[in-house]
């Protein structure tokens, strides 16, 4: 009998995207398998776009919520799905207790937060041989101590052409010229976020050479959004706020390629094969980078990056003030070769 899986997803946008190795190493071990995935609403368009599964369960816990009695209930609902194996990708104890309560027989997860006995597929992380997260996540597809299969493939996304060309139309977009999609917000902090002044500097730049700007984000950026599009003297379209996930993918999906800061709508442009240029200042690539052959890392690596904090230590962000708008421009003539 084909086995029926369920994965306890992350609440990130971008680690969502990462589990999709995980998922496709899954259907070739299991072609039959019925392979469900248990998210957040805010992250279920992401997975609801990877062919290998086959519907999302909706997690209705906020972010950080413990609730134990509503988390006993979720689980005793699930229990009529009748799950073979469940996979946790987070860490925490919280995300390892639905799937206990639901009696699924077999859960695996790494070693976490007092999780003994919550996950009984308990593995040891190898963090020098798994230095990558989505090696992490495509790791639990295998057995305990068997080799992670290298090379491992990136994250890809389905689009739904119609679905694209409806989104275009609510919004009342008919791009007649490339398209530049920037994804100006990162839900961590201000440290992750090239500054305004040089997003509108390089929209008036790209404007001059021929190319639509749109600006990309949540209800959280439509004030940066709304400062980009005035200093950039309304070459760049401010639609940060006016869409949900779905339809920011959509976006991206219509752009010619997008220029973002380290954020889950990075991981998104790299899952549809979009040529981008990441931009990187207090924070790394070397955990979470953006997984696409089309993809350039832009950062000026200096001494006191990367430091991961939400805002500048020493008050002067030169990873990000220093990091011009030519210098990116000067990357988006690589890799995207229409510019030159």
């Amino acid at each position: 009998m084909a086995p029926k899986i369920l994965i306890i997803a992350p609440s990130w946008v971008g680690d969502a995207v990462m589990a999709q190795p995980l998922l496709r190493r899954l259907r070739e071990q299991h072609p039959d398998a019925a392979i469900d995935a248990f998210a957040p609403a805010w992250v279920a368009p992401v997975l609801e776009r990877m062919p290998e599964i086959r519907r999302v369960v909706i997690n209705p816990l906020a972010h950080g919520e413990l609730s134990i009695r509503l988390r006993w209930k979720l689980g005793r609902a699930l229990r009529l799905d009748r799950y073979d194996h469940a996979i946790v990708l987070p860490n925490s104890l919280k995300s390892a207790l639905i799937p206990f309560f639901a009696g699924i027989p077999l859960r695996t997860g790494f070693k976490g937060e007092m999780r003994y006995g919550l996950i009984n597929d308990l593995r040891n992380l190898d963090k020098q041989a798994l230095p990558l997260m989505v090696e992490r996540f495509a790791a639990l597809a295998e057995r305990p101590r068997a080799p992670l299969r290298r090379p491992l493939e990136n994250p890809r996304l389905n689009v739904d052409t119609e679905q694209v060309q409806t989104t275009l139309a609510k919004l009342g977009l008919a791009p007649q010229k490339p398209v530049a999609a920037f994804c100006v917000g990162a839900e961590y902090g201000p440290a992750k976020r090239w500054p305004a002044a040089h997003f509108a500097e390089l929209a008036q730049k790209l404007a001059a050479a021929g190319h639509e700007v749109w600006l990309l984000g949540s209800n959280k950026d439509a004030e940066i959004g709304a400062e980009i599009e005035q200093a950039s003297a309304g070459v760049a379209r401010n639609l940060c706020g006016r869409t949900d996930l779905a339809a920011a993918i959509d976006l991206l999906a219509a752009a010619d390629f997008a220029v973002v800061n380290d954020s889950g709508l990075m991981h998104i442009a790299a899952a549809l094969d979009k040529p981008l240029i990441a931009i990187f200042g207090s924070s790394s690539p070397g955990f979470t980078p953006p997984l696409s052959d089309k993809a350039r890392v832009v950062s000026l690596n200096l001494p006191c990056s990367p430091c991961f904090k939400r805002a500048c230590p020493l008050g002067h962000f030169d990873c990000m003030m220093r990091l011009t708008p030519q210098r990116v421009l000067d990357e988006i003539t690589t890799a995207a070769p229409r510019l030159e």
